[in-house]
């Protein structure tokens, strides 16, 4: 049994849709489909999901949302006319598209929660009426009635333990199960979506929770590969990986897979398929937990990301002073910043962020008060910084590999700030300035991987 998830991209127009439609039935074993929202037809279009909020943010100021509405329906009635089904039949889809403001007329952030989450539950009821008049039996099925239950944070839910007892149920049931992803319910009956992106969360959870022999997440890209095609003319498509490999480069900006999703994943231990809708035949990615994997290579991939800051303290005798990291960890609580990494020496530590957590005013504040508790003899705060991830099973046992990446760096004198090299032995994560990451990323890419067949 497998569970099928279909990304915004596979379901953006009647054309996509059939597409959907072809896999489905190429495969019995696939029971259990999770749709995403309509995604963009083409480079200017807009995301439903983008005009569900807006759908929203209308509905709070109190504006008139005529416009808006047509909008989103258009783009659901143009998918139905695409299959010739009889408007009569998914009338109702528009009257609960209009009737939102009205059935969750709650605070602003469980609000804007139940819109966009109808992105995904109007595109899934459409699609399992499609599925039905192909004469497939389907069932659309509401996170309520599954029992998808969800933590009460509107925008930002965890899924919640019971719910995998109340997924087992489904497992048997004999007709093709349609649900929507992104979003659950919460004990008190609400709706709250996981993060921008969420779906591959949903997928993921269903595969665990039904015990599926496999989670095959359909996306816009042949596979996986091993450094960003935008950076990387023609990068070498990665075969097969470990949950870890792809945790760790999700960490560096590999995003065709939701890094959350893993987890529910790991946790069943559900192998999963990255594919691609407009070539289904292709083999993907395939991504399987770490134990009996035998590394053909000594990475995998590379990535970068530039969303991090830094934090430098100097202080001489830092090794010496009892309780200073717990100081400075009292700090981030209370200005409610979480850290990414912490290397040290022997009188200096390094603090990287992600910068999307700071406004100016917040990290002066914080900045002053790290001034005041913690009186560095130095402190500096560095916006230029990326961070580079190198990472592949197969790095455990391979002496020399440091010098591997290292070198080419040297000869295109890119300097690096930080190295740091995880427990797992695994991954090796450098900081550099963001004007070398595409440079770094590229040279390590060449140093283990020119010359290298692609298979």
């Amino acid at each position: 049994m497998k569970v099928v998830k279909f990304g915004g991209s596979s379901l953006a127009s009647g054309e996509q849709f059939q597409k959907v439609l072809n896999i489905i039935n190429a495969d019995p074993t696939r029971k259990v489909i999770v749709t995403s929202a309509p995604g963009k037809r083409f480079a200017e279009d807009v995301k439903v999901t983008d005009l569900l909020i807006e759908y929203a943010q209308k509905t709070m100021k109190q504006q008139d949302t005529t416009e808006i509405i047509q909008q989103i329906w258009t783009r659901y009635q143009e998918i139905a006319a695409f299959f010739a089904l009889e408007p009569q039949k998914f009338a109702f889809l528009h009257q609960e598209l209009v009737d939102l403001p009205i059935a969750f007329n709650d605070e602003p952030e469980y609000l804007m929660a139940a819109f966009k989450a109808h992105g995904e539950k109007l595109c899934a009821q459409l699609l399992a009426l499609i599925l039905q008049e192909q004469g497939l039996p389907t069932r659309f099925l509401d996170p309520q009635d599954a029992g998808f239950l969800v933590s009460s944070v509107a925008s930002d839910a965890q899924v919640l333990p019971e719910t995998y007892q109340n997924l087992l149920r489904w497992r048997e049931v004999p007709e093709i199960l349609v649900v929507p992803g992104f979003y659950g319910v919460t004990t008190q009956g609400k709706i709250a979506t996981f993060s921008r992106g969420g779906s591959d969360i949903t997928g993921s959870i269903w595969a665990r929770g039904i015990k599926a022999n496999l989670y095959e997440n359909f996306t816009d890209v042949n596979a996986i590969y091993a450094a960003d095609p935008r950076i990387v003319a023609n990068p070498h498509p990665i075969k097969i990986m470990t949950y870890r490999e792809l945790r760790e480069l999700s960490y560096a900006g590999f995003s065709v897979f939701h890094d959350e999703a893993l987890i529910p994943a790991i946790q069943g231990q559900v192998f999963i398929n990255v594919k691609n809708t407009n070539h289904p035949e292709l083999p993907g990615t395939m991504i399987v937990p770490e134990k009996d994997f035998h590394p053909k290579s000594t990475i995998t991939g590379v990535a970068s990301s530039n969303h991090f800051s830094a934090l430098y303290l100097h202080k001489y005798l830092l090794n010496k002073e009892t309780g200073f990291t717990l100081k400075l960890l009292e700090i981030f609580y209370k200005f409610n910043i979480s850290y990414e990494h912490m290397p040290s020496g022997i009188d200096d530590l390094t603090v990287i962020f992600d910068k999307r957590q700071f406004t100016e005013e917040l990290r002066a504040q914080m900045c002053s008060e790290i001034q005041k508790v913690i009186h560095p003899d130095q402190l500096e705060w560095i916006d230029d910084y990326a961070i580079i991830m190198v990472v592949g099973e197969g790095m455990r046992n391979k002496i020399g590999a440091m010098k591997n990446i290292t070198t080419p760096l040297a000869k295109e004198h890119i300097a690096i700030h930080m190295i740091n090299q995880g427990a797992s032995r695994i991954s090796i994560m450098l900081g550099t300035k963001k004007e070398d990451a595409a440079n770094a990323v590229s040279q390590i890419y060449q140093q283990f991987f020119k010359g290298v067949a692609k298979s």
